[in-house]
């Protein structure tokens, strides 16, 4: 992979030319260290890593152990869930947690599938993804490619639309009808955007081919075919036990995933040093280790989600499988000093963040634009 080595630009020369603090001037964890590290450094540390990335490839007998436990696991759960649920739900309801941790898990792995990481044949990779979908209720072949556009566009401020949160910038905000902008904030609130929203993606939306999604074939096949398949598996149990019951156990499981997944894909963008730029001043590698987050979690909740924290080396690299990305931050040093780290206290402060500044270059809140004209 070769690199750039032209005099970086605005956009490429973001890490430092960013507003990498709050806005009173405090240092925060997300930014200390990455707001001294220059364009040329994190071009050799994304240099380095390329170089040597496939020295952590994908391991076919610890994914599939991977795989065996966590869906073993998973499917016992739900059954002891069941189980108990007729008579005592509450305890049904404590568990659900843990089984959402694990759904979330398996979506990881799902999502490894659809980068051709979690095992060296595509094959594989492809039949794995597809049986997880059934759990994770999302179409894998559609969502596939419609990530891979993501990790290619990300942090492009002329290419934003298609796998990633919507965000406008202060300029499109302020020039935007009465109407737009509180659809905007209505969407871009946490509650509506997380809590209700993330499930109702998941669960209805996800069943629905609809744009794009429907006018590719590819893409609508998935959604269909999905569709078959949830009919199959999840309606026989129904058959057999009844719909109240299979509904009264999946459901919670299927919302609190949905929320965790909801979450973790927002800061991994949405952060107050993040990367926008138009086209022209964008670069990949910068965009990759500036715009993603190093999302720093304990070491429970970073099992349940796949090591999908270290969210800068995966856009760097995607073909790292989920267990290979901790090993990757320890080998290579750098990563720690160019990333933008955000602990779970810091991540709570995000949900504000809605507009990207092109003058600033950072995220800003609706409440530092309210007084600007429109």
């Amino acid at each position: 992979m070769s690199l750039n080595t032209s005099e970086p630009q605005r956009g490429q020369a973001g890490v430092k030319d960013q507003s990498l603090r709050p806005r009173d001037g405090r240092p925060c964890d997300a930014a200390t260290n990455a707001q001294q590290t220059s364009e040329a450094q994190i071009q050799a540390g994304a240099a380095r890593l390329t170089q040597e990335f496939s020295k952590y490839g994908a391991d076919n007998k610890r994914s599939a152990l991977q795989f065996a436990t966590t869906f073993t696991l998973f499917l016992a759960l739900l059954a002891i869930m069941a189980v108990i649920a007729p008579q005592m739900y509450w305890l049904a309801l404590l568990l659900a947690p843990l089984a959402a941790g694990l759904l979330v898990r398996l979506f990881i792995f799902q999502h490894d599938c659809g980068h051709g990481s979690f095992f060296t044949a595509r094959r594989a990779n492809d039949i794995v993804g597809r049986v997880l979908s059934v759990f994770t209720l999302t179409p894998y072949d559609h969502w596939r490619r419609s990530h891979a556009q993501h990790h290619a566009t990300s942090g492009n401020l002329d290419r934003r639309g298609v796998g990633d949160v919507p965000t406008l910038t202060v300029n499109e905000y302020l020039s935007s009808s009465f109407w737009s902008r509180l659809g905007y904030r209505l969407f871009r609130n946490p509650v509506i955007m997380i809590l209700i929203g993330a499930p109702i993606n998941f669960i209805v939306l996800q069943r629905i081919p609809r744009g794009r999604s429907f006018t590719d074939r590819n893409s609508r096949n998935s959604f269909l075919l999905l569709n078959l398949a949830l009919a199959v598996v999840f309606g026989i149990p129904m058959a057999l036990f009844g719909v109240q019951l299979v509904l009264s156990v999946y459901l919670p499981v299927m919302i609190m995933g949905a929320w965790a997944g909801g979450w973790l894909f927002y800061v991994q963008h949405q952060f107050e040093g993040a990367y926008w730029w138009r086209e022209k001043d964008w670069d990949f590698r910068t965009a990759s280790l500036v715009g993603s987050s190093y999302f720093d979690l304990p070491p429970i909740l970073q099992w349940f989600t796949g090591n999908i924290g270290l969210h800068h080396i995966h856009h760097l690299c995607c073909r790292i499988p989920n267990y290979q990305l901790q090993p990757c931050l320890d080998a290579f040093s750098e990563l720690h000093d160019m990333s933008n780290r955000i602990t779970l206290r810091d991540s709570l402060h995000c949900g504000r963040l809605a507009l990207w500044d092109e003058e600033l270059g950072h995220l800003v809140s609706f409440r530092d634009v309210a007084s600007r004209p429109a």
